[in-house]
């Protein structure tokens, strides 16, 4: 079973805490998934070129460099054997650094900024943040290029206002996104300039000396905490990370289809704009996967009876029982973190899971040896969604919602249990050897 070349748990973990590592944003996740790929065998596939698949075949293909699908063809077709799918999303709530945000204030030089998707804001006032990004630009020679660029070190910070001059700020501070949350990066003089395009070329051009990049133009960059990824727990029994929602499923999915054989058609869809409503040329909402699959599959009626013997996983955090907050759940639909694989439901159709996928699923699990669980929102408070309901409408794919129960979802740094997301790539990988769907 492939399941059985799955890395144990703890080599897991370190290639997870790697991943999140190395994926501050939806740009470097597709980077670090795609060197995992091409570990695997997988070759890159483009859009703008012509296709020739090969059955058994491996491969990967990206869209604004922020969304990745990645497939193996199988040796039966997909019309006979159905497809198995499993979706996640690269992107996480974040702060933005705006197109020109560069706003100088007694002498210190701040980077104006954007709050992108549900940001819990609080949590990113006194830590450590560096940049990183997509930047485009032009070289010496007049050709426009985008280079991708990490700082790493700390050189920005969103300082708290002390309580001595907000005596009430434990009780009702506010947070306003446009006056509150510049970040400082510099002090200069009171006359002195700084050109934040000149400063971001100088790194650039370290970054990629061959490029020969001679001017930016434009970018798409974000704040992010360094302190990296670690265990907590008297006995390590939990992560602590940034953007654990939701790059954790995305490299389980990942994973999981690196260790998947060849007779089964597999494949693993990571959008970006999830946090944001999934409208775009790349997100979940956008044509990337069924033009995808009509150049795998086929169209019209193909499609459809392919889709029919296939289902979907799709993969996204989901909220463990908070020990503080207990009252803020159904009591008898708390996940616990470590308590294995949660499945999400919802009668009105935020998550996509229905009786017979969740049935599905939960034999996958059952095969696997990992627990299921089972999250439901309370009836009074409103419920999220996911990348399952938009695939499930765009598509028509029996679909189910799953996840690992994490608490803080969308801080600067999230908690999960150090169990999960290892059963969770577990499932994935049994459900790509899984020779019937139904």
């Amino acid at each position: 079973m492939p399941v059985s070349s799955m890395p144990q748990r703890e080599a897991f973990n370190a290639g997870l805490f790697r991943f999140l590592q190395d994926s501050p944003t939806p740009f470097h996740a597709v980077g670090a998934a795609t060197r995992l790929l091409e570990a695997a065998g997988f070759i890159e596939l483009r859009e703008s070129e012509d296709w020739t698949l090969r059955p058994g075949g491996r491969y990967w293909v990206s869209r604004n460099g922020s969304s990745l699908i990645a497939f193996v063809h199988g040796m039966r077709g997909a019309g006979e054997a159905g497809l198995r799918i499993v979706g996640a999303h690269t992107d996480s709530p974040c702060l933005r650094i705006k197109p020109d945000p560069v706003v100088t204030q007694h002498g210190y030089v701040q980077l104006g900024v954007e709050t992108y998707g549900g940001v819990l804001l609080n949590p990113w006032f006194d830590r450590d943040l560096s940049i990183a990004g997509r930047l485009n630009g032009v070289t010496g020679e007049g050709a426009l290029v985008d280079v991708l660029i990490n700082l790493n070190d700390p050189i920005a910070v969103i300082p708290s206002l002390a309580i001595h001059l907000d005596r009430d700020a434990n009780k009702s501070r506010s947070i306003n996104a446009q006056q509150h949350l510049p970040a400082v990066v510099a002090q200069l003089g009171e006359k002195a300039a700084f050109s934040v395009q000149d400063w971001l070329l100088e790194h650039a051009r370290l970054a990629h000396p061959t490029v020969r990049l001679q001017r930016i133009l434009d970018w798409e960059l974000c704040l992010y905490d360094v302190q990296p990824p670690g265990f907590v727990g008297i006995n390590r029994e939990f992560m602590a990370s940034a953007r654990l929602d939701n790059l954790l499923s995305c490299y389980a999915a990942t994973q999981a289809l690196c260790v998947a054989d060849e007779r089964l058609p597999a494949m693993v869809v990571l959008s970006d704009h999830e946090e944001v409503g999934s409208a775009s040329a790349a997100g979940a909402q956008g044509t990337f996967l069924r033009d995808v699959l009509e150049r795998w599959v086929g169209v019209g009626a193909t499609l459809t009876q392919a889709l029919q013997r296939s289902m979907l996983i799709s993969a996204d955090n989901a909220h463990g029982i908070h020990p503080n907050y207990a009252d803020r759940h159904d009591p008898n639909h708390g996940p616990k973190l470590n308590g294995g694989v949660v499945i999400k439901v919802n009668a009105n159709q935020r998550y996509a899971s229905n009786s017979a996928t969740q049935s599905r699923f939960r034999l996958l699990a059952e095969a696997t040896g990992v627990p299921v669980q089972l999250f439901v929102m309370r009836s009074d408070l409103a419920c999220g969604s996911t990348i399952g309901p938009i695939a499930a409408t765009e598509l028509g794919i029996p679909t189910v919602d799953v996840g690992v129960p994490t608490f803080a979802m969308h801080s600067i740094r999230e908690l999960a249990g150090s169990s999960d997301p290892h059963q969770l790539a577990s499932v994935m990988a049994t459900f790509f050897a899984a020779s019937a769907l139904h």
